[in-house]
């Protein structure tokens, strides 16, 4: 078959990769000038998620304040967001979260398998490495992650449950003030670069053949028919405008993995996605003091910001605003931007003191989707050659490889090896 996928980033490129194996020929389009480029180039390089960091749970936004998970709210939303933060809110109960991260796992455990084949099979490096330190600020915040601890141990994750001092233990560099009730290390848990991953993936499609880049080039609308499926592309110049043929990309199937414009594209067909977008932030900032840098990757596991080595700098994401649906298209109010950007530094500054220069940061900000039941949303869209990848939410960029097996299997029609019962639950029109 002939397949569309929309979207460059880690999802589409996935997709694409996912696709290939299974034997179709591909053709990525994707808005930037290369690939990786959007909300794939902010990511903060934790390649899987554990109970501690999914978006969803007893310790995420449980009373909507900025101080207690790492999410600012605009007072005064309503509609859509207000309806979203409700659904969240019944996730916190500890049988939900389990059923929902029972859910979770088996996609886990796909794309950490995913992973690896890839890593091995092409040789590639991608300034992966293991060790990840997630830390708890109060003992309030460590009864809440008890929920968490008891996942870890009936999936037989491997962990060690720490005090402070044996944190400090394993990493030194962790400062005394402001003290800290304890922490959990995973010595397996896989951090690396998402965007030079998926720019080393691409090169290794380019290389195979079967699978073309378009890159430049902006989907305008989808077409579909019984018998196939197209793309029209926006105009690369404005004197295109005038010319009266509209260039389209054809072929048997196309799916949507374009982020945040994913819900755009697919809503002149009336599919509606259970997913909302968060803005995230991200600051790069060059290491100041090589003795004082973590050498675990550091989560603030409250705050879901996350502190990671990359190469000569240190990478600081997290820093969530959640606005109303119809602002996200919209500048960010600076005093938001400040307030996210803010977090961001009060958490370099707690837990890895004079390992970053933060006065010369680099500061990134870019929409991820999250539905409120912290699942991706994978499959058919409500036609038979539409499917759609997307929603992976801030945690665990290598999820996309588990979820672009499940899309390929499904457009090939085969039976997915992943649990009918979390087939079910991706699905788009869960509601």
């Amino acid at each position: 078959m002939d397949v569309i996928v929309i979207g460059g980033g880690i999802a589409g490129v996935a997709t694409a990769y996912q696709l290939r194996a299974a034997g179709h020929r591909v053709c990525v389009v994707e808005r930037h000038a290369t690939v990786a480029q959007g909300a794939t180039y902010g990511h903060s390089g934790i390649a899987l998620p554990t109970p501690l960091d999914v978006w969803f749970g007893p310790t995420f936004l449980r009373d909507g304040r900025q101080s207690s998970g790492g999410v600012i709210c605009k007072t005064g939303f309503g509609g859509q967001a207000r309806a979203f933060v409700k659904r969240l809110g019944a996730l916190h109960g500890a049988a939900a979260f389990e059923a929902r991260y029972a859910l979770l796992r088996p996609l886990i455990e796909s794309a950490e398998n995913l992973l690896a084949d890839a890593e091995g099979r092409f040789q590639l490096e991608y300034e992966q490495r293991e060790g990840l330190l997630y830390l708890v600020r109060g003992s309030d915040e460590w009864a809440l992650t008890q929920p968490a601890l008891e996942l870890l141990r009936r999936f037989e994750v491997p962990h060690h449950a720490m005090s402070a001092a044996e944190c400090s233990a394993v990493e030194p560099n962790l400062p005394a003030d402001p003290p800290f009730a304890g922490g959990v290390r995973f010595t397996a848990g896989r951090v690396a670069n998402c965007p030079l991953f998926v720019k080393q993936l691409k090169q290794v499609l380019d290389a195979q053949g079967g699978v073309q880049f378009q890159t430049g080039r902006e989907v305008s609308a989808i077409r579909l028919e019984s018998g196939r499926a197209a793309v029209e592309l926006a105009r690369r110049l404005p004197e295109e405008a005038r010319s009266r043929d509209v260039e389209v990309i054809s072929g048997d199937a196309v799916v949507v993995a374009a982020g945040a414009q994913t819900p755009r594209l697919l809503a002149a067909h009336g599919v509606k996605l259970p997913l909302y977008p968060l803005r995230l932030h991200t600051l790069n900032a060059p290491v100041a003091h090589e003795e004082c840098v973590p050498q675990y990757t550091i989560v603030d596991a409250a705050k879901r910001i996350a502190i990671t080595r990359m190469n000569h700098r240190l990478r600081i994401s997290g820093g969530a605003v959640l606005l109303r649906a119809n602002q996200v298209d919209e500048p960010l109010p600076e005093a938001l931007t400040e307030d996210a950007l803010a977090l961001l530094g009060e958490a370099s500054r707690d837990w890895a003191p004079g390992a970053a220069r933060i006065s010369a940061a680099l500061a990134w900000e870019g929409m991820k989707l999250l539905s409120a039941d912290g699942l991706p949303t994978v499959g058919s869209a409500g036609h038979p050659r539409l499917f759609v990848n997307a929603g992976h939410g801030p945690a665990g960029w290598a999820l996309a490889l588990g979820t672009g097996r499940l899309v390929a299997q499904q457009v090939s029609g085969e039976l997915p090896d992943l649990p009918p019962e979390t087939v079910e639950a991706l699905r788009p029109d869960r509601g």
